[in-house]
């Protein structure tokens, strides 16, 4: 019980009183827009925008610059998605939830790379080691990239990345040591499942959407 303990408060033992403050209240934040955006709720962007402006700040002081870049990048898509998922036309939502299309499957795809080669131009400009745990960050920073930008078109398929590349980070951050982010994508994975399932159920019983 007490290796349990040390593995998710080790990380905070040298962190300031602020620095943890700020990432329970960034953890809240996160969970509660994750629940927002499962229930296609427009809360899920303000309650966003609290926890990657936060997280920003932090993932800069750990220089993860990778996950660093993808909270800057989710701050910009919220405030996107919030417009996006506020417009109406005679009191009816103007984007409905939908599946990818073709082209926008290969934009997605695009956008994965794209996000890779950036991500790993910043580690190389800030200086830092690549280690093998950088690459893997490297790589759902692509993933994340491209299911913002599902999530604020409302495309169903944003849950299917955000699965996937929740998966690969749990163990992510447990492996570095950072025990609450990785209960914090645990939970993320859990809700991200809800979250298609009932993306799914409303896409299917939407006849404007099919």
């Amino acid at each position: 019980m007490n290796d349990l303990f040390n593995f998710f408060l080790a990380a905070y033992q040298q962190a300031s009183t602020a620095d943890i403050v700020l990432e329970a209240i960034a953890f809240v934040f996160g969970i509660a827009s994750v629940w927002y955006a499962k229930n296609e709720n427009i809360l899920v962007y303000p309650t966003g925008l609290v926890a990657t402006i936060i997280t920003v700040y932090l993932l800069y002081k750990a220089e993860y610059f990778g996950d660093m870049m993808m909270n800057f990048y989710y701050s910009v898509m919220s405030i996107f998605g919030w417009w996006n998922w506020s417009r109406k036309k005679n009191d009816k939502v103007i984007v409905p939830i939908s599946r990818t299309t073709l082209k926008e499957k290969i934009i997605g795809v695009a956008l994965v790379v794209l996000t890779m080669i950036v991500t790993y131009i910043v580690y190389r400009y800030f200086g830092n080691e690549i280690k093998t745990e950088n690459y893997i960050d490297i790589f759902t920073s692509g993933i994340f990239f491209t299911a913002m930008w599902y999530m604020a078109t409302k495309k169903l398929e944003n849950w299917t990345l955000w699965i996937f590349a929740d998966i690969i980070t749990i163990p992510l951050y447990a492996y570095r040591g950072l025990g609450m982010l990785s209960l914090q994508y645990l939970i993320f994975t859990i809700l991200a499942i809800q979250g298609y399932l009932a993306w799914k159920k409303s896409f299917n019983n939407n006849p404007s959407t099919l």
